[in-house]
């Protein structure tokens, strides 16, 4: 089975891949949509959409896991944020790839421990559990990892794989 876990973005999208037979994980890989943020948002939308279609249909995963929404001092980043996460979602259902949502926080206790734990822990254990042929993914693709990390691990407690 092959898991897609998006950091979801309109100037970072993060994207991590597990895939796994039984209760081990067998391959591992995460990269970032990097999109020019002078763009216009409806620009960026559109980009953004065109490349997580072409994400989907290569990899064709099974599931995917989104994080949710979070709360932030800045209302015109949380509108813009989720404008972004209503395009991959849009993008998804349109595949009918099956959804889960976690929170940021969950997230982080799942892969840390500590539910406010830094992105440069989060960072680290990503590093640490799949030892990356890269030293230091970006911040959004170790939390698209860490993301679909959190989902395997779930339906490895809960008996489902």
């Amino acid at each position: 089975m092959l898991i897609i876990g998006i950091d979801p973005g309109s100037r970072y999208c993060g994207y991590g891949l597990l895939e796994f037979t039984g209760k081990n994980v067998i391959a591992a890989g995460c990269d970032v949509i990097r999109i020019e943020e002078k763009l216009p948002l409806s620009t960026r939308l559109d980009i953004l959409y065109t490349r997580i279609s072409k994400v989907l249909d290569e990899y064709k995963p099974e599931q995917a896991v989104v994080e949710s929404i979070f709360f932030h001092k800045h209302i015109h980043s949380i509108f813009t944020l989720g404008h972004a996460r209503g395009v991959i979602l849009l993008t998804l259902a349109q595949r009918h790839i099956e959804l889960t949502e976690y929170s940021p926080r969950e997230v982080k206790k799942a892969i840390t421990g500590n539910g406010n734990a830094s992105k440069k822990q989060v960072r680290y254990m990503i590093n640490h559990l799949y030892k990356l042929r890269y030293a230091s993914p970006s911040d959004d693709a170790a939390d698209a990892l860490a993301i679909a990390t959190c989902h395997f691990n779930k339906l490895k407690l809960s008996s489902q794989l």
